[in-house]
């Protein structure tokens, strides 16, 4: 009856806790978060084959042989017991075995630099103090604060900083990569059905950084994201290095805002801006260089600079 009980209000705990995972990430709407919740889920039901027994053995144990039993003493006549030795190091192994399989075969699968299957759509993605840009280059267009793209279509981000590292998140369609400044990242993600899932920056950057949140809103078709992109064009502002700079600067809570036309290669200047000798757009061959070689080589971007 104790056992029975103890399984029942763990189980209303477990109910309880995974009734505030809305919106989160077991609670994903694209692939990627899917398979990310698969891999979480896996991993800890494998742990617990160790941990549950143990925890169960633990209280079975003291109890019984407590000090105030009225039974006899407990006084085992052997020291040592090779199947006892062999249960307690080989579970720990196979299970340690499992998860690597696992964790070499995910790592690789979910590689935030690996394309997901289809045509994608590219948006590049500036972490300010504090908000967060995203750039259209295919549609010309640029947004402060609020991300959209089409359903069921992958989307390719290239990450980068103005100043302070952050972190690009969105946990419904799953995965997270730092933005820094002078470097470029990439994440693949794609949201399986419409709708507006929260963004955020998962790295904390100061005093704003609690205001430095979008939403990204996957619309229901093609033709609605290109409606919302030809409504975009219809405002008369224009992205400049100038208009840039402007919104660099450091501010709080900002509201949406957005550009109908973007001053060309804008990403790429923000990104060579700290790099020596490349100074306002004036060495573009250089830029696309650079760019090539942090693409090609992303877990040595932090040494390019000491390259060029």
């Amino acid at each position: 009856m104790l056992i029975r009980n103890l399984c029942n209000i763990a189980l209303a705990s477990i109910v309880l806790i995974l009734s505030g995972c809305e919106g989160g990430v077991l609670d994903p709407k694209g692939q990627v978060g899917i398979d990310e919740k698969n891999l979480i889920i896996i991993a800890t039901v494998l742990m617990l084959l160790v941990v549950i027994p143990v925890i169960v053995m633990t209280l079975y144990f003291s109890w019984k042989y407590r000090d105030t039993r009225t039974h006899e003493i407990y006084a085992p006549k052997w020291a040592h017991s090779n199947k006892i030795e062999a249960v307690v190091w080989a579970v720990p192994i196979i299970i340690v075995i499992i998860l690597g399989i696992i964790t070499w075969e995910s790592t690789h699968r979910l590689d935030p630099y690996k394309p997901l299957d289809g045509k994608h759509i590219t948006v590049e993605v500036v972490s300010l103090n504090w908000k967060w840009l995203f750039i259209y280059p295919e549609q010309g267009i640029a947004t402060v604060n609020e991300l959209v793209f089409p359903a069921n279509v992958p989307v390719e981000y290239k990450i980068t900083s103005e100043s302070t590292m952050n972190s690009f998140f969105i946990p419904q369609l799953g995965s997270q990569i730092y933005s820094m400044a002078g470097m470029q990242t990439k994440l693949h993600l794609i949201a399986n059905e419409p709708g507006t899932f929260k963004g955020f920056s998962a790295n904390y950057s100061g005093a704003g950084f609690s205001g430095m949140k979008f939403n990204a809103i996957a619309t229901p078709t093609q033709a609605d994201f290109d409606k919302w992109v030809s409504e975009v064009k219809a405002q008369k502002n224009t992205l400049t290095k100038a208009e840039y700079y402007e919104l660099a600067k450091a501010s709080e809570n900002n509201p949406v805002s957005y550009y109908g036309d973007v001053e060309k290669d804008l990403f790429h200047t923000i990104i060579m801006k700290y790099m020596a000798g490349m100074s306002g757009m004036k060495d573009m061959t250089g830029m696309k260089k650079m760019e090539h070689k942090m693409d090609k080589h992303p877990a040595q971007s932090s040494h390019i600079q000491g390259e060029e």
